[in-house]
């Protein structure tokens, strides 16, 4: 397999290029996220790799797609959005989750709609997150354990969970088989 550059190494310009365009310091920015300066400027500097829920904080708190923050490229429909299934935007939020956006053509999104990957792992080695807003996960395939604060949840298909997402959560999959999922965050 030929080496690809990470997506993060290519969403790092746009975000600062984001908040250039706005005429904001990142300490402004960091200030409106209510972020460290330093978390900002970690992320615009393509090192990192950047989280998901960090696009869609951006994007929320400035009014901007989140496709374009993605891709680079605009959302262009209106009506509707027709993803075919394994055609779903790849968004790379941890090297360990497969994430597809499945509606980043559809423009003035209300949430953001992804199927997700995620692997067995080890306790020690979950890796929690937390944002602003919900989120609502249907399983599909596998067993999901979730963290979620202080609590553990099992999760097997046909299950549905409904979060509040700026609570620490971290996820991975049981029995040696990957957890696939449907997560809508809004």
């Amino acid at each position: 397999m030929e080496n690809m550059t990470p997506i993060y190494k290519e969403i790092a310009p746009r975000l600062r290029g984001l908040r250039d365009s706005m005429d904001l310091s990142a300490e402004a920015m960091a200030g409106d996220l209510g972020l460290p300066v330093e978390e900002v400027e970690k992320y615009e500097s393509g090192e990192i790799e950047i989280p998901v829920s960090y696009l869609f904080r951006v994007a929320q708190k400035y009014h901007v797609d989140l496709t374009v923050l993605i891709s680079g490229d605009e959302a262009h429909l209106h009506d509707y959005s027709l993803v075919k299934s394994g055609k779903g935007l790849s968004v790379e939020r941890r090297k360990d989750y497969d994430y597809k956006s499945l509606a980043y053509r559809l423009l003035d999104r209300k949430m953001e709609p992804f199927y997700i990957k995620v692997p067995p792992k080890n306790v020690e080695d979950l890796s929690y997150s937390h944002h602003e807003g919900q989120e609502f996960i249907y399983m599909l395939k596998g067993r999901l354990e979730i963290y979620l604060g202080d609590k553990i949840f099992v999760m097997e298909p046909g299950d549905s969970f409904y979060f509040d997402s700026s609570t620490p959560h971290a996820l991975r999959a049981l029995n040696a088989a990957n957890a696939e999922f449907l997560d809508v965050i809004i």
